[in-house]
């Protein structure tokens, strides 16, 4: 594509003013023809020294793994096969769910040179994409033209899910810092046989696990936390459903749900337990069977970083019979859903409460921000006063909002009664959560 400069439009000024004086001296006629032939062999001469499409290629250097909501740097080298020296800006191919931060900078080559530059994309989704091509736009000569030539270079980057918190978790275990993401400590129950670190002395503690020769060395009172070497089993069961898309602060319930899921995995993880996944709609998306270590928290990552939910009913009978004919052994099987209304409760209700004994269920509903909002806003609004400004229709909000909070007290109580585990809270409080409620369980020895 090629369009003209500025400099030639204020060029092209000069013979358009010559020309308005004909209509006052129209003898100048020779001189405005000279001035317009003038101006067109230059402009035609100059774009004859336009950089060619043939004399440049281009590839990319990146991490083809980037995180949801992280930086990540991307390198562009263009190599200039001719020998006439450049000025190129770059433009690389960022779609509307990656933002680009920083423009890569423009790039001075000389003749036959590789050039390097490189930008800085936030990705804001989960999933697979592809960057197609590359934009190259060059100037004449003289200034006067520029043209832009789009290199088909294509590449993919898989966008992981939100991992920061995955980190945090393992560098404030490491320290005996859990308190500081919501995490509560829980005394065991019982008794346990194999040791698993060190750690301070804290009120409660029994005398009997003091380590007297560490508390010598480190002159602090130090115990010996011990665990079970039992192996046991997570799986995590993923609504992928129309009760899922809802938004809240540019992440769907979904993207709360699955980052909590695997953080809690890895958690589990820690504690040898042996963890697996399934996502589901109206069919199954994706499942791995539960496997310990590491290595199966990057598969589970890499199998569910492009899930997505869906506009469809979710298929609970389909997905826990598929999980029944998988998992013979005791598990503890947690489903992340939504509950919105009594068609959808009946039907988590009837296909649960089969699984109670054979595993131990945990039903978590994430509960929508709007509702806590709408609650809060008309109980108290900007004046002060009882139903706030709007009096009335603030009354009648506030009513329905704990009326819907009020009857998913009532499902998630009925499933309690039935032996079902329930956890109810809003996507930001939920991998805390989440997690308290595991370490709750392994505990009491629930599993």
């Amino acid at each position: 594509m090629i369009a003209p400069t500025t400099k030639l439009c204020q060029l092209a000024i000069l013979p358009l003013a010559a020309s308005l004086l004909l209509f006052a001296v129209p003898e100048v006629w020779p001189v405005v023809v000279v001035l317009d032939l003038l101006l067109a062999v230059v402009a035609i001469g100059d774009a004859t020294t336009l950089p060619r499409r043939s004399g440049f290629e281009a590839r990319r250097e990146f991490e083809p793994i980037a995180t949801r909501g992280e930086r990540h740097r991307i390198g562009l080298v263009i190599e200039n096969r001719s020998r006439r020296a450049h000025e190129i800006d770059v433009r690389d191919d960022v779609g509307g769910v990656i933002e680009s931060l920083e423009p890569p900078s423009r790039l001075r080559m000389t003749g036959r040179s590789l050039g390097r530059t490189s930008h800085v994309v936030l990705p804001h989704e989960r999933g697979s994409f592809v960057f197609q091509w590359i934009d190259l736009r060059g100037g004449s000569r003289l200034g006067l033209w520029s043209v832009t030539h789009r290199l088909p270079v294509a590449d993919r980057i898989e966008v992981y899910p939100a991992l920061r918190q995955i980190s945090r978790y393992a560098l404030y275990a490491r320290q005996n810092r859990m308190s500081l993401l919501g995490v509560r400590r829980t005394r065991r129950v019982g008794t346990e046989n194999e040791f698993e670190r060190l750690r301070d002395y804290t009120a409660g503690d029994a005398f009997k696990a003091i380590d007297w020769r560490a508390t010598s060395r480190r002159m602090k009172l130090t115990v010996r936390d011990f665990q079970m070497n039992q192996s046991q089993r997570v799986v995590f069961a993923l609504d992928c459903g129309r009760m899922m898309v809802n938004q809240n602060g540019g992440l769907t319930m979904f993207d709360a749900a699955l980052d909590a899921a695997l953080t809690l995995a890895y958690v589990a993880i820690e504690h040898r337990d042996e963890v697996g996944i399934l996502c589901f709609s109206d069919r199954i998306l994706r499942w791995m069977p539960p496997r310990g270590g590491q290595g199966q928290l990057r598969r589970m990552i890499a199998a569910t970083h492009d899930v997505q939910p869906e506009l469809v009913e979710s298929r609970f009978d389909e997905a826990l019979i598929h999980l029944g004919h998988q998992c013979r052994k005791r598990t503890l099987l947690v489903l992340l859903t939504n509950v919105i209304d009594d068609r959808n409760a009946e039907r988590i209700r009837r296909h649960v409460l089969p699984t109670v004994g054979r595993h131990l269920p945990l039903v978590v509903c994430l509960r929508d921000r709007a509702l806590t909002d709408r609650l809060a806003a008309g109980q108290t609004g900007p004046t002060g006063k009882l139903g706030g400004e709007r009096g009335t229709v603030g009354f009648h909000v506030a009513a329905a909002a704990a009326d819907i909070l009020a009857w998913r007290q009532r499902i998630l109580s009925d499933l309690e009664r039935a032996g079902v585990l329930t956890l109810d809270c809003l996507p930001e409080q939920l991998t805390a959560s989440l997690v308290n409620e595991y370490l709750a369980i392994k505990a009491r020895h629930r599993l």
